[in-house]
């Protein structure tokens, strides 16, 4: 084998579309691009444009909130973290948080706190400090004899 002989596997670069190269390519004259006007050009961005009609975003009225101050919490599953314990990512032993669960990799990041969900099942006994639970995770940890910790519950009350 010599360098001039070394070339890819069939169809593993496809060719180029090569428009513009006379009527018998299928893609000559217009290129595919039709005939006249902005679209026949190139550099076309008029997502929306309604040919100087005003654009159906504009002509619907504005609905809904949204609420700028909301916080943001991040959801993980009960069964997620017996996996985490499973795996020795956590520590059952030791009060699991938001940043417990960010350093074993359970979750990406904490944005503004953490809600358990009951989804799983838990064998462990763990202690939590999170922002929220639901009613449903709340009775599976409890009934594993583990605690719950709220936080920010105090202000609330």
């Amino acid at each position: 084998m010599k360098l001039n002989e070394i070339k890819d596997n069939e169809g593993a670069l496809p060719s180029k579309k090569r428009l513009g190269r006379g009527i018998g390519s299928g893609k000559g004259k217009t290129g595919g691009r039709g005939v006249k006007g902005q679209k026949a050009r190139s550099g076309v961005a008029i997502n929306g444009f309604e040919g100087g009609q005003m654009p159906i975003y504009r002509r619907l009225p504005k609905r809904g909130f949204n609420n700028i101050f909301a916080a943001e919490y991040v959801t993980v599953s009960v069964g997620r973290i017996q996996a985490a314990i499973d795996a020795k990512k956590l520590d059952a032993k030791k009060t699991i948080d938001a940043a417990a669960l960010v350093a074993a990799g359970v979750l990406r990041r904490a944005k503004d706190g953490v809600r358990v969900l009951s989804d799983g099942e838990l064998k462990a006994k763990v202690e939590l400090e999170v922002s929220g639970i639901s009613k449903a995770a709340a009775e599976k940890i409890e009934k594993a004899g583990g605690s719950v910790k709220i936080l920010g519950e105090a202000a609330a009350e």
